[in-house]
């Protein structure tokens, strides 16, 4: 396992922060948890058809733009004299494939020998040093959503679901090392899906259907997990998912795995009946 397994102190005295906001309550969970930590502005990059537009209240000001448009997010901190920035939340696969980059964007991209998440968000950290701002963790200030080890919720994994889950663990750790994807649905030994571009929903749910209500999902970070971006999350949405393929268990890997609204996923996992466990170091 990656002894990447918590979060980093912010800066010292950091009070004001960039947020390159995707979708879901990740962007949400970061500017509240800045905000406690002693961050007094805080201002948003937002894209159209991916973030939430209530989060604009969130933030003291915010930018609205394309996905792809590398130019003028650089240009949008560095004019706000922002130092340090976080990303945080996904982008839909759809979105990247409606992919309108600019100018500067189109430069970067045509230098990369390989286009994948870390090599993408990797060239993306940068230009944003270049126009000097600091890509930060995306776990900086949110240690307390970092999902524990062991049993979280739901009922106990049995034996043969811990089988599952070593298994399941095994698998998603070298699909991962490939930069396939980080997530896998398992049952009795038997890989039922694996995460592709599609995402990790729709692996749950051809996971799901194929495992007749006892597939097992694991969920890990890569090996030498560059925390900047990436970084294995669960919510409330993977929850109700999961309910809809009939998923009986979910694993995650503790220390590196964020739990976004955790009191509402560990209620929502209890109501029906599906097991979230932290798969810790020595497990």
């Amino acid at each position: 396992m990656s002894d990447l397994s918590l979060a980093p102190a912010p800066p010292e005295a950091l009070t004001e922060l960039g947020i390159i906001a995707g979708n879901n309550h990740y962007p949400f969970a970061l500017a509240e948890a800045a905000r406690e930590a002693g961050v007094r502005r805080i201002v948003a990059c937002a894209f159209e058809k991916e973030t939430n537009p209530a989060f604009a209240d969130r933030v003291d000001e915010i930018e609205w733009m394309r996905v792809g448009q590398l130019g003028r997010l650089v240009r949008f901190f560095s004019s706000r004299k922002i130092r340090y920035a976080i990303m945080a939340g996904q982008i839909a696969p759809g979105n990247l494939f409606d992919l309108r980059p600019d100018v500067k964007a189109l430069l970067v991209l045509a230098k990369l020998r390989e286009r994948n998440a870390e090599s993408i968000f990797g060239a993306i950290a940068q230009e944003l040093a270049k126009g000097g701002v600091e890509l930060l963790n995306a776990t900086t200030f949110m240690g307390r959503h970092l999902a524990a080890q062991g049993d979280l919720a739901g009922p106990r994994l049995s034996e043969r679901q811990v089988d599952e889950v070593r298994f399941g663990f095994r698998i998603a750790k070298e699909i991962s090392r490939l930069d396939i994807g980080q997530t896998v649905i398992v049952r009795r030994g038997t890989v039922l899906a694996v995460e592709g571009f599609d995402g990790t929903n729709a692996t749950m749910l051809r996971g799901g259907e194929l495992g007749r209500g006892k597939a097992v999902m694991v969920k890990v970070s890569k090996p030498r997990q560059d925390l900047r971006f990436d970084v294995p999350v669960i919510g409330t949405q993977t929850l109700e998912i999961a309910a809809k393929a009939q998923i009986r268990a979910i694993a995650v890997e503790a220390g590196l795995t964020l739990i976004l609204e955790r009191e509402k996923v560990l209620e929502q996992a209890a109501r029906q009946k599906i097991s979230l466990f932290g798969i810790g170091p020595n497990f």
